[in-house]
């Protein structure tokens, strides 16, 4: 359907003005129109006697009564004139929008939202219609809010009628969009360009997108916007995947490089059009394949002055990973850590000010890139407001429009000027920013940004400029799957300005889905074509198009980069670096074998997660470093641990009144409690949680010996341990981590790690 006016290559505006009873759909629609130049209708007009006389007897409607009248209603909008029409129709369920969607595909709905009292006051006041205030209950119930995938603007009645009608006009305005020209002979505002940053393709590779697109069958185009999570490396596996459901990229599970390598290069020979591979490189080589090396977490690689860290993290993701067959990083993280609360991000973000994220964001970026490596900084809008973790729950950023804006707006906008190509967007939501861009809406109408066309359009390519390609994070969060039914979120991700979407859970069912969304509309032609030009110009930004199948992925022989001793070498001078010294207020270091040689030991971790690695087996590796330094360890084992070991009769009671006594100043010089606690992914929030009630390991005796507390982890530990008056943050579990800091202890080296307020957790005890 032509929906431009061609004479003056304006829009033409089809809109809906709806809402239950008393919101002033008249008033305001006649007000709207009156402001667009615009014929208004008042859709009452078009039932048939038989409705009028129904809801003038007090008689709700049937289904059945209102389909006839809903294709009017479409009809009518369909056939509007040159500038197009407003009409007031109450649409207060999808299956009514659908309808009048299926006669006009291109209406903007103006939902104009009250509270109950509101409207009940404007009911009982109006007198002459056929609509008694008694069916307002009624109709409040039957209202089904607008989806993320309905072109739609939501406005509070609550204000005067001239804000209402200027916030109207300000909504329907960001809906549309104008062409620059008459339509069919341009883009949109937003579709791609692929000859602009960050793609900055050449005629040619150009060319090889089209004709690529062109080539495609519809099973073809709607693989292409899946991410797949490999879960089995066999052939047979990865043939099902690339044939049945013809996907555009994949992560695939961890394991030994050699295997990894393999993998991929069997995928990327099975498929007609090159894979985007990703991996998660946030701290190096680790996390792409089991022996890649850890280099630093991006909290380390923030706690020092040298900026150069982050680079050099950069560096050796970039070559490990693209030894592996990567081509696409799921990095750098953006995020600001501002509540330390927030777990999800603690360690996963450079630091708590937009201006350290900035300058290490850019950093990891440039060291990156200087591999054949694309990269998706995560997870917009951003996290660390809120403390919960996307994995387990939706999450919200509740910053201002104008608070957002300083912040990460600022990183983003740094950023994407800086060159990133692409942006993973978190199941985060964010109240403020969508009722800027969406005045009026409900709180129950905030959707995670995955969902939310104003964050996604409006914003992140509005505002902001962004051009690259934009990716769901992992689908199978409740973050996400909270949200909406399974069949509605999986098109709607696209339908609100995704470009692909992470992981299926179901591979038939979800790619049926997103086919189902693309059949009946909530995809649309123009939208899914925009994804796969995006898709498709990534690749070609890494060369994909015109790289021979077999040199996709690097010979086997390339693996030796992976933890190299060059590259081991870098993480042992970054955790020297790194490591920090929260607190020594009591004056306990150093600490040495000739000062205090007999150690008493304790570990303590989150216990097992889902990797199902020991939680405690780095504690074997500090007890290997301690011997090696000279020291006497006598290791702290739980009352579980010791039943484990065959021991009868054990309870945490026991354990207790055996450790804590009177001569353990007599057996012990010194305690050090190295703590491991992760829980990313599992939990909302994350705590210490000691083996028991009242447990044996919790530091009660800082004040019978001198105790140091080391973090291999998290930052902000301090709340759960105030009473030590030593604390280290050593930022990893790896031997280097661990030898550096003995070192230190000992004072063999000196502490140069820096660390911000969030440390101390916002007490006073912390501190002492």
């Amino acid at each position: 359907m032509n929906t431009s006016n061609t004479e003056t290559g304006k829009p033409k505006l089809r809109v809906i003005v709806m809402g239950v009873s008393g919101c002033g759909k008249t008033t305001i629609g006649d007000l709207v129109a009156r402001e667009l130049g615009v014929p208004f209708l008042d859709g009452d007009s078009l039932h048939p006697v038989e409705n009028v006389a129904k809801m003038a007897a007090g008689t709700p409607l049937t289904d059945e009564d209102r389909w006839p009248w809903l294709a009017t209603v479409g009809a009518e909008l369909a056939n509007a004139g040159d500038g197009g029409m407003v009409l007031a129709c109450s649409a207060l369920r999808r299956s009514y929008r659908d309808a009048i969607r299926k006669q006009a595909p291109d209406t903007i709905f103006l939902h104009l939202h009250g509270s109950e009292e509101v409207l009940r006051a404007r009911t009982e006041g109006r007198s002459g219609h056929f609509m008694p205030p008694a069916l307002l209950v009624s109709q409040l119930a039957t209202l089904e809010p607008l989806g993320a995938d309905e072109a739609a603007v939501v406005v509070d009645i609550a204000a005067p009628v001239g804000e209402v009608v200027s916030e109207a006009l300000k909504g329907i305005a960001a809906v549309v969009r104008p062409t620059a020209a008459a339509a069919g002979s341009s883009p949109r505002q937003f579709d791609v360009d692929l000859q602009a940053a960050p793609f900055n393709l050449d005629d040619d590779a150009v060319a090889w997108v089209e004709s690529t697109l062109a080539g495609m069958s519809l099973e073809e185009k709607i693989g292409q916007l899946f991410i797949n999570h490999n879960n089995d490396y066999s052939p047979e596996y990865l043939d099902g995947v690339l044939e049945n459901f013809h996907v555009g990229g994949m992560r695939y599970r961890p394991g030994p490089s050699a295997a990894v390598q393999e993998h991929i290069r069997y995928a990327q020979s099975r498929t007609r059009i090159p894979l985007l591979v990703a991996s998660n490189p946030e701290m190096g080589g680790a996390g792409s394949c089991d022996d890649g090396t850890f280099v630093s977490t991006h909290l380390q690689a923030g706690s020092h002055p040298d900026k150069a860290i982050a680079r050099q993290m950069g560096q050796v993701a970039g070559v490990e990973t693209a030894a592996l067959g990567c081509n696409w990083a799921f990095a750098p993280i953006v995020d600001i850590h501002y509540n330390w609360r927030n777990t999800v991000i603690s360690t996963r973000a450079f630091g708590n000010t937009p201006e350290i994220v900035v300058e290490r964001a850019k950093e990891y970026f440039d060291g990156i890139s200087e591999s054949a490596t694309v990269c998706a900084m995560k997870h917009f809008p951003g996290d660390g407001v809120d403390e919960r973790d996307q994995h387990v729950v939706t999450s919200y950023n509740t910053f201002s429009y104008e608070e957002w804006n300083r912040t990460y707006g600022h990183v983003y906008r740094e950023m994407i000027g800086h060159g990133v190509q692409s942006i993973m967007i978190g199941h985060i939501g964010a109240p403020e920013l969508s009722r800027h861009f969406r005045p009026g809406m409900a709180d129950k109408d905030i959707l995670p940004a995955t969902l939310g066309p104003e964050l996604l359009q409006d914003l992140l390519r509005g505002e902001l400029g962004f051009n690259g390609l934009v990716l769901t994070d992992a689908s199978l969060m409740v973050g996400l799957t909270q949200a909406m039914k399974r069949k509605d979120l999986v098109p709607a991700t696209i339908a609100a300005g995704c470009d692909m979407f992470l992981f299926f859970r179901n591979p038939a069912e979800d790619f049926g889905y997103m086919l189902d969304g693309y059949k009946s509309g909530v995809i649309t032609e123009q939208r899914l074509h925009d994804a796969l030009r995006r898709i498709l110009g990534l690749k070609a930004s890494l060369g994909l198009h015109r790289t021979p199948v077999s040199e996709l992925v690097p010979p086997a022989e390339a693996l030796a980069v992976i933890g190299s001793e060059v590259h081991r070498a870098i993480a042992a001078e970054i955790a020297d670096k790194t490591i920090t010294l929260v607190k020594d207020t009591a004056g306990n270091l150093p600490i040495t074998p000739e000062t205090h040689p007999r150690i008493r030991l304790y570990g303590i971790s989150g216990g097992a997660d889902f990797t199902r690695a020991d939680p405690l087996a780095y504690l074997d590796t500090v007890k290997e470093e301690l011997e090696a330094a000279g020291f006497e360890v006598h290791v702290f084992k739980t009352a579980e641990q010791r039943e484990a070991a065959g021991e009868t009769g054990m309870n945490f009671m026991r354990v207790l009144s055996e450790e804590a006594t009177a001569d353990y100043p007599e057996k012990y010089d010194a305690a050090f409690v190295f703590a491991n606690v992760k829980g990313f992914a599992q939990e909302a929030a994350i705590r210490i949680k000691w083996s028991s009630p009242m447990a044996a390991e919790i530091p009660w005796y800082t004040t019978e010996v001198p105790t140091v507390f080391v973090s291999l982890n998290q930052p902000n530990h301090l709340i759960d341990v105030p009473m030590v008056k030593t604390a280290i943050h050593a930022h990893a579990g790896s031997r280097e981590a661990i030898r550096a800091t003995i070192a230190k202890i000992q004072g063999k080296s000196e502490f140069q790690g820096t660390f911000n307020d969030n440390v101390f957790c916002g007490s006073f005890d912390t501190r002492l």
